[in-house]
This record gives C-alpha cells, sequence and structure tokens, in this order.
C-alpha cells in the first residue's frame, strides 16, 4: 500500500500538470463492469486513510474505510458515476463519485463537486477474503430513498 501512496503522489501531480494525459471518464455500464467482483483499494486523498473493498454483484460491498470495517454497505451504478449507501432507509448515508482512469490508476471524483476524493486500484476478485468475513446484510439499491437525495433516482 505504501507503493500506491507513493504512486498516487506522482499521479495527482502529473494529472494536474498535464492536461494531454490520458484519462478517461467511465460511464455506470463501465464502472459496474470493472467494479463488480472485484477489490478496489486505494487512499483517500485529504487523509491519506486507506479504503479497500469487494464489490459483491449483489450489491454489498465487504471491506473496510478508515480502518473501520463495512457492516451495511451497499454499491449501485448510475448512468455516469457510482454510488455506496450506508444504513437503513431513514437514516440513508449516500456518497456518489465519478470514476476516470488512466492506465491501471483509478480517480475517485466526488459527485456534484468534481473533487479528487480518492485514488485507487482494482485488485482482480478478492484476495483479502472479505466476502468471507460476516457480510450478511441486504443491499435493496434504492439510494433515492436517501433523505435528501431522491434526485440520485432521476435521469
Amino acid at each position: 500500500m505504501a507503493r500506491l501512496v507513493g504512486i498516487a503522489a506522482v499521479a495527482l501531480g502529473l494529472i494536474a500538470a498535464t492536461p494531454a494525459m490520458a484519462v478517461e471518464r467511465l460511464t455506470g455500464d463501465q464502472i459496474k463492469q470493472l467494479f463488480e467482483g472485484n477489490t478496489v483499494s486505494g487512499r483517500y486523498s485529504r487523509s491519506n486513510l486507506p479504503f479497500s473493498e469487494y464489490h459483491h454483484p449483489d450489491g454489498r460491498a465487504s471491506g473496510h474505510n478508515r480502518h473501520v470495517t463495512n457492516t451495511d454497505a451497499c454499491w449501485i451504478t448510475t448512468p455516469d458515476a457510482v454510488c455506496y449507501y450506508y444504513g437503513p432507509q431513514e437514516t440513508r448515508r449516500t456518497y456518489c463519485f465519478t470514476i476516470e482512469t488512466s492506465g491501471d490508476l483509478i480517480v475517485i471524483r466526488n459527485r456534484p463537486s468534481g473533487r479528487i476524493n480518492g485514488l485507487a486500484r482494482i485488485e482482480k476478485g478478492d484476495p483479502n477474503n472479505y466476502a468471507a468475513k460476516k457480510s450478511d446484510w441486504v443491499c435493496d439499491g434504492l439510494i433515492s430513498q436517501a433523505p435528501g437525495r431522491s434526485r440520485l433516482a432521476r435521469r
């Protein structure tokens, strides 16, 4: 992971300094194809704290964020982003991100601000065995039922 931090710092500098760098913004379908059945591991840009999540085909996200084990994390794609939601419908917290790739580097940007939230890479499958650990929650796919987030369902 230390190598990823060093690569991330260099990559951020290159992205900022080289507008001609080949960066591809993914569609929701492309994000789903890339994430589903794989682990997305990286670091948050502001805190440098790690995250690593296995993206189950049924919408669960096992693993951790900032060293806190996921107990109710779910993921879903929209036409242009990936969204994660946590908690029951009454108190659901939803976070959406656009995804850009440059080679093996994944740039995660907050939506709608566009601010870089983190940098990551794809680990094929579930190399950390997150799926084998307790992940017995069910994802309903209803990100639109998060308080104040009904606009996510429209497109």
